[in-house]
């Protein structure tokens, strides 16, 4: 919510919705295919639907407004609240305005599903619930792989690729991490016994607001080259920048860039570092046995 009332707030004018989504899609420093990205039932983008609910939350607290469809402007309520300088916008800050508390009580049970999200589908309902929670389960992930030290994230990315099969799944073909960096290039994986098929791996400690630099990953690009490898994994805490993406879809190498939200999404993913809180089950007529 923060990032969608900072884009409104640059200017005074209303600005289309179209246009607030590419500003703050490059605000959030998202990989390109997040932008695309569908919900578990494929009927909607993940990244239009937060904005959709994150504006709705706004405009309830006062601070946002759209006088037209499509098109939305900060208050002087929300540039206030700005200028406080708030580092978050939650549901707790926002309770302190009236109107948006009232709207919450009478509309939404505490956890509830975002409000763009229809009663009349509970299905999509857990669907986008689950989307939030996992949003904020990753943005905890990745400021608590920060917090512990650079060989913790080299032994975390070990356990991770051996989780998804990498090295036939055997800690033991993951472990040549940790040695001293040669060319960019942190340690290898050998997906066979021979080791004949090698994937190289950079692993970059690094604070979620403070992007990889480009020579960085040139370096990678480089170490891969300079060890005759052909497959590069580069995994940070933070965000690759535009051009990064860029350069390895330029380079002959196959290199896969995995960023803090990727990287959070394949331990959500891959039950590494987190377990389950809890299951439910949905289920639904079975029409081969109501059959006469």
């Amino acid at each position: 919510m923060l990032p969608v009332l900072e884009a409104l707030a640059r200017r005074y004018e209303e600005t289309s919705v179209p246009a607030l989504e590419d500003e703050v899609f490059k605000a959030l420093r998202l990989p390109p295919a997040e932008r695309t990205r569908r919900s578990p039932s494929g009927n909607h983008a993940i990244f239009s639907n937060r904005l959709n609910w994150a504006r709705t939350y706004l405009a309830k607290a006062g601070l946002i407004e759209g006088h037209r469809r499509g098109y939305f402007r900060a208050t002087d309520l929300g540039r206030a609240l700005l200028a406080e300088g708030v580092s978050a916008i939650d549901i707790a800050l926002l309770e302190r305005y009236p109107d948006f508390a009232a709207w919450r009580g009478s509309r939404e049970p505490e956890g509830a599903a975002p409000a763009e999200v229809s009663p009349d589908n509970p299905e999509e309902s857990i669907a986008s619930s689950v989307e939030v929670l996992n949003a904020d389960l990753a943005r905890e992930i990745v400021a608590r792989v920060y917090s512990f030290s650079p060989a913790f994230l080299e032994r975390l990315i070990v356990d991770l690729l051996a989780k998804m099969g990498y090295g036939g799944g055997r800690l033991e073909s993951c472990r040549t991490l940790g040695r001293t960096g040669d060319g960019g290039v942190d340690g290898v994986i050998y997906q066979d016994a021979l080791g004949l098929d090698v994937v190289y791996v950079q692993a970059k400690r690094l604070h979620p607001e403070n992007g990889v630099l480009i020579r960085e990953v040139r370096d990678f690009v480089g170490g891969l080259e300079a060890n005759r490898a052909t497959k590069g994994v580069f995994v940070t805490t933070s965000y690759f920048p535009s051009t990064a993406y860029d350069l390895i879809t330029r380079v002959s190498k196959r290199v896969v860039l995995v960023d803090g939200v990727a990287l959070a999404g394949l331990m959500i993913r891959h039950q590494v570092g987190v377990r389950t809180k809890g299951t439910y089950v949905l289920k639904r007529i079975d029409e081969d046995y109501f059959v006469e």
